[in-house]
């Protein structure tokens, strides 16, 4: 399974329980504000901004703290003061890593996101280390038994995807980061809710894991997701499916 179909499924699954303890909140208000700080607050101008709510709706964060993001981020409101970075690396095995942040102060964030890297055996590297090994998508995941396949395609294709294909026990839709938000309103408008949606970086060649590597390479990715600073992760790896069922058992 490709490396960015299962932390996609990763992070549906810790997006419920961060949800609970209000970080998942946290994070999208940051993403909000940066959007409304880049491109205003009218969301029917700003597609970005249009996305971010989008997300944080999905997840049930509460109006009141939405419309109070876009508004630190118009400068309505104090607390708009961060900004937005990228930072690359290497994880176990040579895998390539890519970081989003937003932060309001990258003097803590670097060292803070350094010392992940090192503690799980990979190494935070320099700009653009990684990042032509990338391309900007829009990433949509649903579940190979609980959707049909011919609507699944005929719907996203139409709206503007990319490609459809079965990964493992999952779907995955790909599409431009431009059309990112007319294909999930095709997708959700003709009831094909995904499991999980976001806008990611697809890696253009991928690392094989074993089932020793795959283990330490989702630690650090699932590290580097919990920093409070860290918007989204994404990397080059690949889980044979015999690895993936090696992992399932243990």
């Amino acid at each position: 399974m490709a490396g960015h179909s299962h932390w996609a499924g990763i992070k549906h699954k810790k997006a419920l329980i961060d949800n609970k303890r209000g970080k998942l909140w946290s994070k999208l208000s940051k993403a909000i504000i940066v959007a409304a700080k880049l491109g205003g607050g009218d969301q029917s101008m700003n597609i970005r901004l249009r996305t971010a709510v989008l997300d944080a709706k999905a997840v049930s964060m509460p109006k009141d703290n939405i419309e109070r993001a876009i508004k630190k981020g118009t400068g309505e409101l104090d607390g708009g003061n961060v900004e937005e970075t990228v930072y690359e690396g290497y994880g176990p095995s040579g895998v390539a890593i890519m970081c989003d942040i937003v932060t309001d102060n990258r003097n803590r964030t670097a060292p803070e996101l350094r010392k992940l890297f090192e503690v799980h055996g990979g190494k935070l590297g320099g700009a653009n280390c990684v990042g032509w090994m990338f391309e900007r998508k829009g990433l949509f995941t649903y579940s190979a038994d609980k959707v049909d396949e011919e609507k699944l395609m005929e719907v996203a294709l139409d709206a503007g995807a990319d490609d459809v294909k079965q990964s493992g026990d999952k779907f995955e839709v790909t599409c431009p980061a431009e059309s990112y938000t007319q294909v999930l309103d095709a997708l959700t408008s003709a009831g094909l809710q995904p499991d999980s949606s976001e806008l990611t970086r697809i890696p253009n060649t991928s690392v094989d894991l074993n089932a020793d590597d795959a283990r330490k390479v989702l630690k650090l990715m699932e590290a580097l997701d919990d920093h409070d600073d860290v918007q989204n992760v994404s990397a080059n790896f690949n889980i044979p499916d015999d690895v993936m069922a090696e992992l399932s058992d243990t």
